[in-house]
């Protein structure tokens, strides 16, 4: 991984457009080759990024005659389409390496693990017509719970949560951006589930167009406590 802070204008151009005046923001560029491009705020998420696969080629004053003060340009090209992230750095604060080695993923707690494997086998719960595409599906900010297609054919990454707040719609948000970049998959609409949702996490769900699921724990199990209720 390769971590640089710098004074940079960041510029996305494909089938989506955005632009990021000069500041000063952490570059990360991952050995996956994504390039993600972070400020001191904002909780986790990068301002944008590119996902993989992707290449990065740097071009620098010497190289070239920049229109501009930029003392390098990056450019992220992805391979799947035209889309790409161009980087210009005026300054340079910190650059520094680092190997990471391998990863062994996130371990959820038992509940969340059970739901997830649960409801990929009993995907119908969520309706008639469902079916499964894959559980933990990879992306370059982290695996997505469940994707699955609807019975239009659409396709639905679904986060799942034993108590649903705030911090896992912003996570699901944050999946749908980079998997609606996707032409394969686009569009992809959003689902959060979980046993319990506060209702300030149904509300910005809800606000985002994201779909809430309320999950029976006990009766995805096959568990039938009627005999223990007094009613």
């Amino acid at each position: 991984m390769r971590l640089v802070i710098a004074d940079c204008s960041v510029d996305y151009e494909g089938r989506l457009k955005a632009h990021l005046p000069l500041a000063t923001r952490l570059l990360m560029v991952k050995a996956d080759g994504s390039v993600l491009v972070h400020s001191d705020g904002g909780s986790y998420k990068p301002l944008n990024w590119m996902s993989p696969p992707a290449t990065t080629r740097i071009e620098t004053r010497e190289d070239q005659d920049f229109d501009d003060d930029a003392v390098e340009r990056w450019i992220v090209q992805a391979a799947k389409s035209d889309d790409r992230l161009v980087v210009r750095i005026f300054a340079k604060h910190h650059e520094s390496d680092h190997q990471l080695g391998v990863d062994p993923g996130l371990i959820k707690d038992g509940v969340e693990a059970d739901l997830q494997r649960l409801l990929a086998d009993q995907i119908e719960t969520l309706g008639d017509g469902y079916s499964l595409i894959r559980r933990e599906y990879p992306t370059a900010i982290g695996p997505v719970d469940i994707l699955a297609r609807d019975a239009t054919g659409h396709t639905v990454a679904i986060e799942l949560k034993r108590r649903g707040d705030i911090d896992g719609v912003e996570q699901l948000t944050r999946y749908l951006e980079l998997l609606n970049r996707d032409p394969v998959l686009s569009p992809v609409r959003g689902m959060f589930a979980a046993q319990l949702i506060k209702p300030q996490a149904r509300t910005l769900a809800e606000d985002r167009g994201i779909a809430c699921v309320t999950l029976d724990y006990d009766a995805m199990r096959g568990v039938d406590d009627s005999e223990g209720r007094l009613f």
